[in-house]
């Protein structure tokens, strides 16, 4: 079984620049995969499927949200046929998560709304015994007072969510041997 353990944000990261970050977290995860993983795969994994509890808590959000007039995505009608038709290439947009950057090792994705920006770095390196390492970096940035109020209860389901969406993720890119 794979382990997850809180990391350091990785130090070459396209997120990497000036921004003060209101808020930071790191997770990393080892691949047990004898294929090399591409950020475009990792990029995929994370769009192939949520613990249903994560998706119940989406839901719940968005029913919550979407009154204040923060943005919401409405799930697609065909989700197999939009996540094989996208190429997690910069500027595409799937549900709520657009495709900021990516390069061979990293895509970026999130979102700019009023009350918060948000980022997530999918970052994949090498250890020094040549193992191949994801690591789940989430960045947030403050926009005014709603985005902290509205982050405060985000806060303690965040490192719940993250840990139980990279287990999901892991078990689709090891499916890549």
């Amino acid at each position: 079984m794979n382990l997850i353990i809180k990391t350091d944000f990785p130090a070459n990261s396209l997120l990497v620049n000036s921004i003060k970050y209101d808020f930071v977290d790191s997770y990393g995860i080892l691949i047990n995969t004898k294929k090399e993983i591409d950020s475009t795969t990792a990029g995929k994994a994370f769009f192939s499927g949520s613990p249903r509890w994560v998706g119940a808590l989406f839901n719940f959000r968005n029913k919550i949200v979407r009154v204040l007039g923060l943005k919401v995505s409405a799930p697609p009608v065909n989700p197999e046929k939009a996540l094989a038709n996208f190429k997690c290439e910069a500027g595409e947009q799937l549900g709520l998560f657009k495709v900021f950057a990516k390069n061979q090792h990293e895509v970026i994705l999130g979102e700019d709304d009023k009350h918060l920006d948000f980022r997530i770095s999918i970052y994949l390196k090498k250890t020094v015994d040549q193992k191949q390492q994801m690591i789940l970096s989430t960045t947030v940035i403050f926009n005014n007072w709603f985005g902290k109020l509205y982050f405060l209860p985000v806060k303690p389901f965040h490192k719940l969510v993250v840990p139980a969406m990279m287990k999901k993720m892991i078990k689709q890119l090891e499916k890549c041997n």
